[in-house]
């Protein structure tokens, strides 16, 4: 049987890819195979053994072969050591997992196994001392969180000088042929929202309050005729009074 193979060998300590002959024998396998060079071109190097490869004595290697690392499924178990390892029907990026059957004597897997080394660890207070951090980096140059904060001034808004507490008003309605007309009875800020509010207190009962909200009095008016809407719904003008026609069950 002739021909070549590329084929991924994997133990505990060790992960490769390899060109193997296969007309070579399992327990030729375990013993000589052909190194490839780095990269992407495959190029017979030199030999060497399984047991330098992987750390596993060939006494206690078993060679199971799969299709890929994620697949659990075993092909085949390569058990007998006088077949040619074409004979299991090795195909190229398949993987042989190399399992050592006495681990206490090659320490196969103690070599990753990071769980008894002594780790080096801080408290935040003693990091914070160190000048050789990324803190302290970030610290000297005012990097990050540490960089300096920005001041954010707060605009007062616009008070509108055409609009007068005193004077007569209309105020845009949705209704058709509704006019909303009433004194201005407050202009500014307020708690309840932000920006500049006009506080209207209207001829008939069309508003919502007596001049107050949440609990802050900002002018007094007779209850359902005080409003509070943004100064570009208010007209300035000689509005006079309009006589509504409403019956007691719309006020």
């Amino acid at each position: 049987m002739s021909g070549v193979v590329r084929i991924f060998v994997i133990s505990p300590d060790t992960h490769s890819e390899r060109r193997l002959e296969l007309h070579i024998t399992v327990q030729k396998l375990k013993v000589v195979i052909l190194l490839t060079s780095t990269g992407l071109t495959l190029n017979i190097a030199h030999q060497a053994n399984l047991e330098l490869v992987t750390g596993i004595p060939v006494s206690n290697q078993v060679l199971s072969l799969y299709n890929s690392e994620n697949d659990p499924d075993v092909v085949a178990v390569l058990s007998d050591d006088t077949k040619p390892i074409g004979f299991y029907g090795l195909r190229d990026y398949q993987v042989l997992r190399v399992e050592d059957t006495n681990p206490s004597v090659s320490f196969t897997g103690q070599m990753t196994d990071v769980s008894q080394v002594e780790k080096f660890e801080l408290t935040p207070e003693e990091y914070a001392k160190r000048q050789d951090t990324v803190m302290a980096y970030k610290q000297r140059n005012r990097m990050g969180r540490f960089a300096p904060k920005e001041e954010v001034v707060e605009v007062e808004p616009e008070v509108p000088t055409n609009i007068t507490v005193g004077s007569r008003c209309e105020v845009q309605s949705t209704e058709a042929g509704l006019s909303k007309r009433g004194i201005v009875s407050f202009v500014g800020t307020t708690k309840f929202s932000k920006g500049v509010w006009v506080g209207i207190e209207y001829d008939e009962p069309l508003g919502k309050n007596d001049g107050s909200v949440q609990g802050e009095r900002y002018f007094t008016c007779r209850p359902k005729h005080g409003v509070f809407v943004l100064p570009d719904k208010v007209k300035i003008g000689d509005y006079p009074v309009e006589e509504l026609d409403l019956d007691d069950e719309e006020i």
